[in-house]
């Protein structure tokens, strides 16, 4: 299953990120805990080279946690301080905060050195489409300042939100780039729902997740849907669908409907906690 997806409107925020680049002191980047590589945008990188940097391993809650820790260790270790998070808790913001303070504080002492006082640390939040940009400075902010919705593309341009005397956020859109090498690239987005449903093939798609399923977590195939037999493949799909009740009149399975709701179980955590990509194997 080859992915991919680069819509227009994402080269006109990549040339919008490269002159607001120069105005920010630190680079918030929001990664998916389930896919850390696919969903870690090159154009970033390469964008924020000099900046301080902080990466937020979001939807920590969907992921494996001993795979959140061995991937927060591995950024870590290459010099990048990581946070795990689930951003619709706004309790779980104090060690950002923190985390905010000490990217910055070189920062902050150059100002101080240069007779600068009281300017505020200009952090731009950044990452790939549903990665939940918007859901983490909502709840920075302690209340609603940027739009939110479950599926890729909500945030269509760049907003700047004063948190506090000391800290301001640029929201921005969430940015794919223009050719994934790797094939897994686009089939691992694809399941996280970083890609436009519309353009995939989602029986093929709940097909590799199924699979995915069956090489490593098969308990969540038994435990969700009750299923015990040594099926796969579209076999599998079917019992899926016979088991869920997707029928079409007559009695045929509906394969859609089957494949649209293992999808969802994957993409909400109805099938357990699952890190698709794994420390290490990157």
């Amino acid at each position: 299953m080859n992915v991919q997806w680069y819509p227009g409107h994402m080269t006109k925020a990549v040339r919008s990120m490269q002159e607001d680049i120069r105005l920010i002191d630190l680079i918030i980047e929001l990664l998916d805990a389930r896919v850390p590589v696919a969903s870690r945008n090159p154009d970033i990188d390469r964008l924020g080279q000099g900046k301080a940097r902080l990466i937020l391993l979001n939807k920590a809650d969907l992921a494996g946690a001993e795979e959140n820790r061995r991937w927060a260790q591995h950024f870590k270790e290459r010099g990048i301080a990581c946070v795990q998070l689930d951003s619709r808790r706004r309790d779980g913001m104090n060690p950002i905060k923190a985390a905010v303070r000490e990217a910055c504080r070189e920062k902050k002492e150059r100002d101080l050195r240069r007779g600068i006082k009281n300017r505020p640390v200009r952090a731009m939040v950044a990452g790939i489409p549903n990665v939940g940009k918007s859901t983490f400075i909502n709840s920075f902010a302690g209340k609603s300042v940027a739009r939110t919705g479950n599926r890729p593309g909500v945030t269509k341009g760049k907003q700047w939100i004063r948190l506090d005397p000391e800290l301001e956020l640029l929201d921005t859109p969430g940015i794919l780039w223009p050719k994934f090498e790797d094939p897994k690239v686009g089939l691992h987005l694809a399941m996280i729902g970083s890609i436009n449903d519309e353009i995939l093939p989602k029986e093929e798609l709940a097909l590799e997740i199924l699979k995915l399923l069956k090489s490593s977590w098969p308990d969540s195939i038994r435990d969700r849907y009750g299923i015990e037999e040594e099926i796969a493949g579209a076999e599998l799909l079917e019992a899926i669908g016979r088991r869920l009740g997707c029928l079409k009149s007559g009695g045929e399975i509906d394969l859609a409907r089957a494949a649209g709701l293992v999808i969802d179980d994957l993409r909400s955590g109805r099938l357990g906690r699952i890190t698709i990509e794994k420390a290490g194997e990157e």
